[in-house]
Order: C-alpha cells, then sequence, then structure tokens
C-alpha cells in the first residue's frame, strides 16, 4: 500500500516557447511553468511533479517578509523528488527541520494529461498547529487517480517564522522595504497565510500547463489548514483565486494584531535582539528551538477583521462549502488525562467551568465502573462537545456550518466511525474512537504520525475511504458530493441535515437537532 508514493508528472509545452532539447522529443513529463521547465515522474496511473518553487527562498533578508517570486533557472529542473519541509521542531507531524528554503508546492495529476485539458483542481493545505505538519504528509494520488483532477499541495512558513510580528518589522513594511503582494505597509505576521496566497496565485498563473484548470480551484485543509481555508475565505488577497472550499475539522481562530505584536516583542526580548538585524541574524535552529508564536492576525490588510466575525456576518467569499468535524476530537488530545482519579477529574472540570461545574459533572459523570482511560475519555468529550480547543468540533463545529448556511450552499458532515485503528498503536488499548486528524488516512493513505494506518484498514474500512474520496472527488469537480451507491448528501442550507460518515457503505444524513442533542449543546451554550 505504501506503493501509493507515486510519481508525477506534467503537461505539454506551449507550441510558441521555445523547448529545451530534452522535451522536444514529446516528453509529457515535461511542463513548463513561468520560471521554467520542470520534469515529474509517472506512477501507478498519476504523473507528480514535486518541489516546484512558488516563490524565493525566505532567508537572509527575506525572512519575515512577504514572499517574492521565485527565481528562474535553465535547463530542465528535476521533480521527482519532495522537497524540504518548513523549519519546525520534531513531533507526531514529522521530523525536526532548519531549513528555511521551503516554500514549494507539488501537482499530481492522472496520468496522461495534456497541457490545457482543463481539470478542477484541489489545492490542499496541511495542518499542524500552524506550528509543524508539511505537504509530504499527503501523498496526493488516490484522489487524483479516481477522481480524475489535479491535486496541488503547499508548504508554508510556520511557527515564529511564519507569524512574527514585531514594531520594527511593521515599520520596515510602512517604509516600502517589506512590502509584497498580500501586504501593506506597517504591518507584520500573517506571512504563512501571505505564502498561502502566492501558491495560490501561483496555481491561477501556472496549473493550465499542468491540464488543471484555474477558474476551478477548490481550497481544502484540516485544523490548521481548516483555519488557514477560513482566513483566505475572508482575506481581500484570496478574492477570485477559488470557486469553492473544505474546512476540515478547523475553524476561524485567529487574535487581534496588537497582541501578535505583544508576544513577538517578548519574544525578541527572550531571543536577546533588539534589532531586525540580530533577528534575522539567528540560526534557524536557535528559532526553532525559541519561543513560538502561531496563529493568524487580524486588523492587518491580509485580514482586515476577525475572520469568525465576518463568516458569521456574511463578508466572505460566498462560495459552496463542506464543512465538518469529527465525533471525538478531544481523544487525540487529551491522552496525558488517563489515570486520573475520580477527584482529579472532578478537580479538572471545576478548574475549567468554575461557574457551572455541578451542571457539567452531571452531564459527563464519573461512572460506577473505571479504568485508566475512563479520565482521558470523559476529559476528550468535555473538550468535544464544548469546542474548548479553538472551537474544534462539537457543539460549536454544528452552529458554525449553521451560520454560514445562511449566506452560502454548505454541506455539513460529522465523522462518525469510533473504532478504527486510531493515529497510532499507543498507548496500549486506548481508543482513539473518531478523534482530531483521524478522517485523514482516509482520503490521504500516506497519512500517519510514524506507523501506516491506511494498510490497516479492514473492508469496511476501505470503503469508507472509497465514499469520501468519491464525495470529496465530486465537490471539487461539480460543487456537489455524491458518491455512487452511497447515501445522497443534502445541502444543509436546504434540510439542516448533516452527514454521518461512517464504515461498509453506512452514512446517512442526521437532523441537526439529533447531533445538538449528542453533544450536550443546550449545556454549552446555555450561558
Amino acid at each position: 500500500m505504501r506503493r501509493l508514493l507515486i510519481a508525477l508528472a506534467a503537461a505539454a509545452l506551449a507550441a510558441a516557447v521555445p523547448m529545451p532539447a530534452a522535451a522536444s522529443g514529446g516528453d509529457r513529463l515535461v511542463a513548463r511553468t513561468d520560471t521554467g521547465f520542470v520534469r515529474g515522474a509517472r506512477a501507478d496511473g498519476v504523473d507528480r511533479f514535486l518541489a516546484l518553487p512558488y516563490a524565493a527562498p525566505p532567508v537572509g533578508g527575506l525572512r519575515w517578509r512577504a514572499p517574492r517570486p521565485s527565481p528562474a533557472w535553465q535547463g530542465v529542473r528535476d521533480a521527482s523528488e519532495w522537497g524540504n519541509r518548513c523549519p519546525a521542531a520534531a513531533s507526531s507531524n514529522g521530523p525536526r527541520s532548519e531549513t528555511e528554503d521551503c516554500l514549494y508546492l507539488n501537482v499530481f495529476r492522472p496520468a496522461g494529461t495534456k497541457a490545457g485539458q482543463r481539470l478542477p483542481v484541489l489545492f490542499w493545505i496541511h495542518g499542524g498547529g500552524l506550528q509543524n505538519g508539511s505537504a509530504n504528509q499527503h501523498d496526493d494520488t488516490l484522489i487524483a487517480q479516481l477522481e480524475n483532477v489535479v491535486v496541488v499541495s503547499v508548504n508554508y512558513r510556520l511557527g515564529v517564522f511564519g507569524y512574527l510580528a514585531h514594531p520594527l518589522l511593521a515599520a520596515e513594511a510602512g517604509t516600502g522595504a517589506g512590502t509584497g503582494a498580500g501586504t501593506g505597509a506597517g504591518t507584520s505576521g500573517n506571512y504563512g497565510l501571505l505564502d498561502q496566497q502566492a501558491a495560490l496565485r501561483w496555481v491561477h498563473r501556472n496549473i493550465a500547463a499542468f491540464g488543471g484548470d484555474p477558474r476551478q480551484v477548490t481550497i481544502d485543509g484540516e485544523s490548521a489548514g481548516g483555519f488557514s481555508v477560513c482566513a483566505n475565505l475572508t482575506s481581500p488577497a484570496s478574492a477570485g483565486l477559488f470557486a469553492r472550499a473544505i474546512i476540515q475539522s478547523g475553524s476561524c481562530t485567529s487574535r487581534p494584531y496588537a497582541e501578535g505584536e505583544q508576544a513577538g516583542t517578548s519574544i525578541a526580548t527572550t531571543l536577546g535582539c533588539s534589532d531586525l538585524a540580530c533577528l534575522r541574524g539567528l540560526s534557524a535552529a536557535r528559532l526553532v528551538d525559541g519561543p513560538q508564536f502561531a496563529s493568524f492576525l487580524y486588523g492587518t490588510p491580509a485580514l482586515p477583521e476577525n475572520p469568525d466575525t465576518a463568516v458569521r456576518a456574511g463578508r466572505f467569499q460566498r462560495v459552496p462549502l463542506i464543512v465538518g468535524s469529527n465525533r471525538d476530537e478531544g481523544r487525540t488530545f487529551l491522552q496525558g488525562a488517563r489515570g486520573w482519579t475520580k477527584e482529579q477529574y472532578e478537580a479538572w472540570v471545576r478548574g475549567l467551568f468554575p461557574g457551572r461545574a455541578d451542571a457539567v459533572l452531571a452531564r459527563y459523570p464519573w461512572p460506577a465502573q473505571s479504568d485508566q482511560f475512563t479520565s482521558a475519555y470523559l476529559a476528550a468529550a468535555v473538550f468535544t462537545d464544548s469546542g474548548f480547543l479553538a472551537g474544534l468540533g462539537g457543539c460549536p463545529t454544528l452552529r458554525f456550518i449553521e451560520a454560514l448556511s445562511a449566506h452560502t450552499r454548505v454541506y455539513g458532515y460529522r465523522f462518525d466511525h469510533r473504532t478504527g485503528p486510531g493515529l497510532t498503536p499507543e498507548p496500549a488499548g486506548y481508543e482513539w474512537g473518531a478523534g482530531h486528524a483521524a478522517e485523514l488516512a482516509y482520503l490521504w493513505p500516506s497519512f500517519d504520525n510514524g506507523i501506516p494506518i491506511a494498510p490497516t484498514f479492514d473492508a469496511s474500512e476501505r470503503r469508507l475511504a472509497r465514499d469520501m474520496v468519491h464525495y470529496w472527488g465530486s465537490f471539487t469537480i461539480t460543487g456537489q458530493p455524491r458518491a455512487a451507491y452511497s447515501a445522497r448528501w443534502p445541502a444543509f442550507d436546504r434540510t439542516s441535515l448533516v452527514m454521518s460518515l461512517r464504515a461498509g457503505g453506512r452514512s446517512t444524513p442526521v437532523p441537526l437537532a439529533t447531533m445538538l442533542a449528542e453533544h450536550n449543546c443546550d449545556l454549552w451554550e446555555s450561558g
């Protein structure tokens, strides 16, 4: 199954443009971008082009500046290997990286796709809390092959590299020294968002050469990728760059620009720097190991308004949407709560919800029979249903779907397969349920947290994976999620039904009211 790490290639070259000798023989694995020719590879019915630069490396004097155009190259650039991951500490999402030369994207297309063919495009934004993760966790072969779409995945700057705000950076931008596409004078931060927008503009300029249609781009992201999708829905610089959008286990979380500058000033002080020369002179390793900041900042030209406020008021790109979350989001985050006693669990609840702890404990009581995992499952249910962590899952997501549906077509879902393999086999005996990120291996079989997941699927889970790929692919192509021989997915704005995604072909639409009751939303919305 790990053969699902295939090889890509791209489109034929425009006849009016001189082609290098290597491409003159009709080599369809060579494509022309606006900065040079690239050669991909082919395997398992898919052409793939990896590590295509969409912006100049943000190193040296370009650290903490808006992305600049990528330099052109001569000859044919090899595009058969994944590019560098953006700097981040080691995590379950991948190994440590200290390489700032990381602004690359990847293109997957059905084998033999020709330039100008105009296939719809799925643009994937990885998760990782805006602090880690990489496009190379998500091999795009399966959906490109089965759905006849072009898939693009992108790296973007993370952590302090992508979101540092500082008065000195703002002043530099105000002089024009740091301005670029998507930025404005007197602001800093949001560099990771500006990277995503630069990648989307690259797609508009170049994707036709790979057989894609720049007018039919669907952006999709999970977790921090979902935060990113919401930011792009409301950012003026993203207007017109996509036609549809998908938010998986995401929200519209962000922070005021003033908070970002305050955090950035504190970070610079901790790092011993009082000027930009000092900050830019620090090694990437020092920054990876130093204090982090990772949040979109509003009150800036990139995000003039709080994205959550904007979408609820209808001030966003009103494109068709798929929006949803997983039934047990919190189980991915609350493993550390295992082994608590009843008293420890109740003290935790009282610390989080001092004004209504008794009501919370009445809904999430300690059972008569318990084991080492009981406290983790209870705490995870509280986190999930309340949306305590950045509004992920439970009641906030259901109400988010409802709010968006007042302004545009929305297809809501909840990933409800609760007996899957989980992200890892550890800790032994822990039931992951439908935890945060549990759906990713069903769409992207290469996704794992160090141990393969998709190869362990049983027949019913393989059916769920196929159904989800078809739903996502159909939405990318038509704006409506459809899967042959599977339940019809109705639009929420017309029916108030949310698709419950289940294994073995048992997915079914469920009334919003039913899901609200399952997550105890009357409790969490009572004030």
